[in-house]
């Protein structure tokens, strides 16, 4: 670790961690149903209310959306004007004034009470009338509804007058034009009203008073005694909160933020040491756990049921944007880590997003292009869910999942793949480049490398073998694959510049160096890697991938001219007109590019392919190449891995093929 800047961020995230630490203490008491309580006996020291499971709630509120009250608005005005009616056609009827005055009252009676246009309930319930500003509350059973009323009325007149001929009479009169309801349906009210009753249930049902034993010393904690253990949970956070000193708490606070900071700080030394020399890079870990952490604690502060909201698994996207998946797995856990030490629930949400982010890190390989990105919204919502389920049937619980937590979790599932683009954004704000833009990198339809394919093919060839071979030996040291690849595709990008000064795109008897000075021919071999320089930074290719360009060659000479100059009698100390421009490999990245480089190339000239031809050839230029690889962290044994991949993949390139017999002239079958 190089790189001493590194201690003021780090010390500075052990200061806003304990700064944003909740300023509260831990309840003192651990406990689980169905295990003994390990403490002394408990006695209640104070009197506080017996709270309601989450189960009884929920309940109460499905029994609440049954007892479902309607409410109306009385309009008097109804009554008037139907009774001037029906007086004024009983008058143009000839109709008996007894008979009037019957029909008169019956009607006023059933207005007075309320008339419904039609009645839905079961008659046993109640419903709520609006008159005057004042709601009062009315029997189901004393209202009628305008068919009921029409048929009560026609039956009493037939009871009480029966010589007259009511049908006829009341027919003729129109008496069911002057039945309409005078009681109007308020859906509005009636639904806010619903949801009031539905959402104020009282959260508790009963009280434990002050000298109340709670649990004895040894006693298995039933769920009676859990539910009393919750809530004096519940009023001793309310209530008491912390009661030591100030001081004590701070410290206890800063000690754990320190905890969490060096398990980062470790966590990157042994998995990626390089890690801690970049100082972008040790600011982005820092930002995420204190990101992390912050999101936890003001969730915990405001309203701690948000926090399956919070889709912390995007953070596993983010780092396995940049990092290998070792990387990713343990910066991960320790960016976890605030939701074990701040919510009660912690080890649920612990778990839960846990999960969710080894999930998604397997199934992002396969579904991260276009809308397939949302199948991933899928399995996240089922990991987070059955994780949920198995906490809360392990409480014996017979509800898996509430509305309410359903919800939340879909939308942290649905959040984690609509906040996946921010990596573009962290890759511009860090300077870092991600897995995807490798990826575009490494497609050959891209402008640079098409152009490399027209201007000089057989380079472009070169290029394509070394990237395999580099490739595999990548991935044999648990090296940056990818990484090594997208190198190889570019490294001699600027040999388009002037293509046929390179021996792979000349022409069959064609000598560009013919007749020119060694230094002069060693010049122009060098320049390619200036001008792939230029080129890469003309097409702002991301500096992890020109340094590529700059250390292929590290400081090495150009071995053919060299040798040559010095046979002809040029002065072997004379080493800097063939000397490559270039930097000595500081990764192992850049170190297996290397050797795959010079190692394809050469391969090219064996006259046989043998094990022991290739095992010489290879043998002889990892040596050759081990005084550039001193700056690298490769080490003995991952060069030992590199060279036996490597010949490997020549072996399975120029195996020997099967000599196939020539085949007649077909001439010669034909008969004449």
């Amino acid at each position: 670790m190089k790189n001493i800047r590194i201690y003021p961020v780090l010390a500075i995230l052990v200061v806003l961690i304990t700064l944003f630490f909740p300023k509260e203490g831990k309840f003192p008491y651990e406990y689980q149903k169905g295990r003994p309580w390990i403490y002394e006996t408990l006695i209640a020291p104070i009197d506080f209310p017996l709270l309601k499971s989450e189960a009884e709630m929920l309940r109460e509120k499905e029994e609440k959306s049954d007892q479902f009250i309607d409410y109306y608005n009385y309009d008097a005005s109804v009554a008037k004007v139907q009774l001037e009616q029906f007086y004024a056609a009983a008058a143009d009827a000839g109709l008996e004034e007894s008979l009037v005055k019957y029909v008169a009252g019956k009607l006023g009676d059933a207005y007075r009470v309320g008339v419904l246009s039609e009645f839905n309930g079961s008659g046993d319930g109640v419903i709520m009338v609006k008159r005057d500003k004042r709601l009062s509350e009315i029997p189901e059973s004393e209202v009628k509804d305008v068919p009921t009323l029409y048929m009560t009325l026609k039956s009493s007149l037939r009871y009480d007058f029966p010589d007259q001929p009511i049908d006829s009479l009341m027919d003729g009169v129109g008496l069911k034009d002057f039945i309409v309801p005078n009681l109007l349906f308020d859906e509005n009210f009636t639904q806010l009203a619903h949801r009031e009753a539905v959402n104020f249930i009282s959260p508790t049902k009963g009280v434990v008073y002050a000298g109340q034993l709670i649990v004895t010393k040894g006693e298995t904690v039933t769920s009676d005694i859990c539910e009393m253990l919750d809530s004096y949970k519940a009023e001793y956070k309310l209530s008491f909160g912390y009661q030591g000193s100030y001081f004590s708490l701070l410290m206890s606070h800063l000690i754990q933020a320190l905890a969490m900071v060096l398990l980062l700080f470790f966590v990157l030394f042994f998995l990626e040491e390089k890690v801690l020399d970049d100082i972008r890079k040790v600011i982005f870990f820092a930002s995420l756990l204190f990101v992390s952490f912050l999101v936890t604690a003001l969730m915990f502060k405001y309203n701690p049921g948000y926090l399956y909201i919070v889709p912390y698994s995007v953070l596993a996207l983010f780092i396995g944007a940049f990092f290998r998946p070792s990387v990713v797995a343990a910066t991960y856990t320790v960016s976890l880590l605030p939701l074990l030490m701040i919510p009660d629930n912690g080890l649920e949400l612990f778990m839960m997003n846990m999960t969710a982010g080894a999930v998604l890190q397997f199934a992002y390989q396969r579904f991260n292009r276009g809308w397939m990105q949302f199948v991933n919204i899928i399995f996240l919502f089922i990991a987070m869910g059955l994780i949920y389920s198995s906490f809360h049937v392990a409480k014996s619980e017979a509800v898996f999942f509430s509305e309410r937590e359903l919800m939340l979790v879909g939308i942290n599932s649905l959040l984690v793949v609509m906040m996946y683009p921010f990596v573009f954004i962290i890759e511009k704000i860090f300077s870092f480049v991600s897995y995807s833009r490798l990826w575009d990198l490494s497609d050959t339809n891209n402008k640079l490398l098409r152009m490399l394919q027209m201007k000089a093919p057989g380079t472009f060839q070169h290029s394509l073998q070394v990237a395999n071979l580099a490739e595999n030996a990548a991935r044999a040291i648990g090296a940056d694959a990818m990484l090594v690849r997208v190198g190889a595709m570019y490294h001699d990008i600027g040999k388009s510049e002037n293509p046929l000064c390179f021996t792979e795109n000349q022409p069959k008897g064609m000598n560009y160096h013919k007749g020119m000075p060694y230094t002069e021919s060693a010049a122009e071999i060098i320049r390619h890697v200036d001008d792939g320089l230029a080129l890469a930074e003309k097409a702002k290719l991301p500096k992890v991938v020109t340094d590529f360009i700059l250390t292929h060659h590290g400081t090495s000479l150009t071995g053919f001219f060299y040798g040559t100059y010095c046979k002809e009698g040029g002065d072997p100390n004379n080493t800097a007109p063939f000397t490559y421009h270039g930097q000595k490999p500081h990764t192992k990245e850049q170190a297996v590019l290397m050797a795959a480089d010079s190692i394809e190339a050469a391969a090219r000239s064996l006259e046989t392919y043998t094990e022991e031809s290739v095992s010489e050839l290879v043998e002889g230029i990892v040596s050759g190449k081990r005084s550039q690889f001193d700056e690298s962290d490769i080490s003995i044994k991952d060069i030992e891995t590199i060279k036996s991949a490597f010949k490997h993949d020549l072996m399975q390139i120029y195996h020997s093929r099967v000599a196939y017999p020539k085949r007649r002239n077909v001439k010669t079958y034909i008969k004449d």
